[in-house]
């Protein structure tokens, strides 16, 4: 069957039905948040110009960007199985639009950069749509339900590329990028106060599983407890190196003092985030969960690395190939941000493609051809020199987007089969790491030649192909959940 005749299958236009207007009205949502939040690549170049900012300024902002919103998407996740998703996705939009303004209107780099960090949260909101459309779609749809979800959502990038620097160049004059941010975040905040009264964050008769417990995942097995313990160490790794990178080693922009500090702060959390994890989780060791209730951790872990790979490729390309085809081919501003649109704009069909064929053909199979699709194209790339075409660097570019783009559609056709309760806190792990991927690739890009960045690329995801082939499980059978009156039920997730 084609994915044209799956789609009809899922009936996308069935806007009588509550189902499909939830997944429109959620990928709108989630649309709205890229747009406002991955706006700064394409806007990068007018900031530049416009502030006179430095080639390291214009990439640490890039990096801070995407900094906040690692322990955003771990925050949210718990939050939103614990609140539910339309509080969630309409309050991430309203505040985010209103930091976004904030941001446009700033004058100092300091204020700028600062605002830019607060500014990464709304990417959080990706989390979100993830627990509600596994709510509303069964496991035999999950995979196309949420690259639909993902795919068009994600397009948000796409669609920042395609019109800001146009309202930049047309309105305002050397601050125009204000005005274009502005109206961006102007429209995120109203739909974000729209969304709260279109959507319910179930099925009508349903029931909507909290965690036992908050602060923490649960995991069930003593294995599963100390990964779970490692797999919180690249979370804060990854803001240990953005705080080197702002250091007076490397940028200057703060203090040794504040640097130091920092190292100190993201220590302790860590410690309390172990601290807790033990809290929710050290009764396993007296008490074994039973059986049918029991899930594998590695799983989490695996999918976490995957999206590392596949999400951090894709925010870190996104972010960086504007500025790549205006230096290296001298391309103008608003050539090079409608080529570098090309490269989000693929998520339309290839999100929901990898989601789709994951129904199909099964998890772990679509993950390792996309993977082996990233590595190839990467280290394709990683030769590219400024004597290459400009056509043959966007195809490029935009196989190993259809590749990457793939790969997060199918890591989270995954992700919902997992552990119900849990699916917005496993979202927002798995979300967490491809933020991870980003601060490292980005800070990769700060550091190396262009070549180099993409050549890194395809070594990272040439590791992860292994451990998918050697370690990950096809989803198979039943979990179970337990409601509220004590009763079992079990949700299929084959």
């Amino acid at each position: 069957m084609s994915i044209q005749a799956e789609l009809e299958r899922l009936n996308i236009f069935a806007f009588g039905k509550a189902n499909i207007r939830t997944l429109h009205y959620t990928w709108f949502a989630f649309f709205m948040t890229f747009v406002v939040w991955l706006g700064l690549g394409p806007m990068m170049p007018f900031i530049k110009e416009a502030l006179a900012l430095t080639d390291q300024q214009a990439k640490v902002l890039l990096i801070l960007n995407v900094a906040m919103t690692i322990p955003a998407r771990i925050i949210v996740g718990m939050l939103v199985d614990r609140l539910g998703p339309k509080i969630m996705f309409s309050s991430i939009l309203i505040l985010g639009g209103l930091i976004s303004i904030a941001f446009a209107w700033a004058d100092s780099y300091e204020t700028l950069a600062i605002l830019r960090f607060l500014s990464g949260f709304i990417g959080a909101g990706f989390v979100v749509g993830i627990r509600m459309i596994g709510e509303w779609f069964p496991a035999r749809q999950t995979g196309i339900a949420q690259g639909i979800y993902g795919g068009w959502g994600n397009f948000g990038s796409a669609g920042a590329a395609l019109t800001l620097p146009f309202i930049a160049v047309n309105f305002g004059g050397d601050n125009g990028w204000r005005y274009a941010i502005t109206f961006a975040s102007i429209a995120a905040i109203s739909y974000g106060a729209l969304y709260y009264f279109l959507v319910s964050n179930t099925p009508k008769g349903s029931t909507y599983f909290k965690p036992k417990k908050t602060g923490a995942m649960e995991v069930t097995s003593g294995f599963d407890l100390v990964l779970y313990m490692l797999m919180n160490i690249p979370l804060f790794l990854a803001l240990a190196v953005l705080t080197w990178k702002l250091s007076p080693l490397k940028m200057g922009l703060i203090s040794q003092t504040a640097t130091y500090a920092v190292y100190l702060a993201l220590a302790v959390v860590y410690f309390i985030q172990i601290w807790k994890i033990w809290t929710v989780n050290s009764h396993i060791l007296k008490q074994p969960v039973p059986e049918m209730q029991r899930y594998k951790f590695k799983q989490v872990a695996i999918l976490d690395w995957a999206y590392l790979v596949t999400f951090g490729t894709e925010l870190a390309v996104v972010s960086m190939l504007a500025m790549f085809y205006v230096e290296w081919f001298e391309l103008p501003k608003v050539t090079a941000a409608l080529l570098a649109g090309i490269y989000p704009f693929i998520n339309l069909f290839a999100r929901p493609g990898g989601g789709w064929i994951s129904d199909k053909i099964g998890r772990k199979l679509t993950l390792m051809i996309a993977f082996a699709g990233i590595t190839a194209s990467f280290l394709t790339l990683g030769f590219v020199s400024k004597e290459w075409s400009i056509v043959m660097v966007v195809g490029m570019t935009i196989i190993g987007g259809i590749f990457s783009k793939a790969g997060s559609g199918a890591v989270y056709a995954m992700v919902p089969l997992i552990q119900r309760r849990m699916t917005g806190q496993i979202a927002g792990m798995a979300g967490a790491f491809g933020n991870v991927g980003a601060v490292i690739f980005l800070t990769a890009n700060s550091l190396v030649s262009y070549d180099q960045f993409f050549l890194f690329i395809g070594i990272v995801a040439a590791v992860i192909f292994v451990v998918i082939v050697v370690f990950l499980e096809e989803p198979q059978g039943q979990i179970a959940e337990v409601m509220p009156d004590g009763t079992v039920e079990m949700i299929d997730v084959k």
